[in-house]
């Protein structure tokens, strides 16, 4: 397949990249801004991701970096200094520099800057390369440690998969189906105080591989699973074996989300290291459960895999 040129557009007063990959079995296209992906299809161009649609939510696959979740009344604590970290982390709001680029493949990246600094204190580089091969789309992110210090940081993903894919089909069509067999307990969030809390877990899966979907699991907003033996989940129509297959081997917990009583047409398939703020956790950022921590030079990667069933 030939190198397709970006396109670009304006947002906010800037011109920003689409970048179009494609193999012989897919397509995809990645938003510089974000290095969000906007768009993966197969080779009929049928739609997968959700299209982004500001009165549902606005966002199809933002990247969670440093944070993954909300700190307590949006505040946290680097080594007794206070921040103003956003939910999310600021990636979602930060336009990355396209490093390379072929026909099935491009690499994004930022590094910190004066703006990263009032949030999250630490220099570092994090890059994003997705990559199209035999169909399968693989999102591989590697953080780097460019401080003379000890960094810490949680990151996760995002992406929104149009759930029903077929016409005439509905959600409850749809199961979670794990590549093993499951015990799994939900991890209650608050949602006065706008926090996990580890005094309360709902039995959502027992001795299964499957969890049927049902708009009222969310009722409480996501399904978060921080103790499960599966790195592979599928969501998938068990009529028609139609779907997506998610390969998460490098992220510790998952959670899934579709806004609460909107019955909105996608769920959030997200595998994360760290989480929004824990009701037994302090505010001091180094602290949180599944926090990654990296050392003077070093580096880590973690692989993120998207297979159309």
């Amino acid at each position: 397949h030939p190198l397709r040129p970006p396109q670009y557009i304006m947002k906010r007063g800037k011109f920003i990249m689409l970048v179009t990959i494609q193999d012989s079995k897919a397509s995809a296209v990645i938003d510089s801004f974000g290095a969000q992906l906007i768009s993966l299809k197969d080779s009929s161009q049928k739609e997968y991701i959700w299209q982004r649609d500001p009165d549902i939510w606005p966002r199809c696959s933002p990247l969670l970096f440093p944070a993954v979740g909300n700190s307590r009344n949006d505040k946290t604590m680097f080594e007794g200094v206070w921040y103003d970290l956003p939910k999310h982390g600021f990636c979602k709001e930060t336009d990355f520099k396209v490093i390379e680029q072929s026909s099935d493949s491009a690499s994004f990246e930022i590094t910190a800057t004066e703006t990263t600094k009032t949030m999250y204190p630490y220099d570092f580089r994090l890059t994003l390369t997705y990559r199209l091969e035999d169909g399968v789309l693989s999102m591989d992110y590697k953080v780097d440690n460019m401080d003379s210090r000890t960094i810490y940081y949680c990151i996760g993903a995002h992406p929104g998969f149009q759930c029903p894919l077929l016409d005439g089909e509905k959600f409850e069509d749809y199961v979670l189906e794990f590549e093993k067999e499951e015990t799994a307990f939900c991890t209650v969030f608050h949602l006065e105080k706008l926090e996990y809390d580890h005094s309360r877990h709902v039995l959502m899966m027992d001795h299964t591989r499957r969890l049927p979907l049902d708009y009222h699991l969310f009722d409480d907003n996501a399904v978060f699973f921080e103790s499960i033996n599966s790195r592979k989940v599928s969501l998938v129509n068990p009529e028609t074996g139609k779907g997506i297959e998610v390969d998460y081997p490098d992220f510790e917990t998952i959670a899934f989300w579709t806004p609460d009583q909107v019955r909105a047409p996608f769920i959030c398939i997200e595998p994360w290291n760290g989480s929004a703020i824990c009701n037994d956790e302090d505010d001091e950022f180094t602290n949180k459960h599944h926090v990654q921590k990296l050392e003077v030079g070093e580096g880590r990667a973690y692989h993120l895999g998207i297979r159309i069933l």
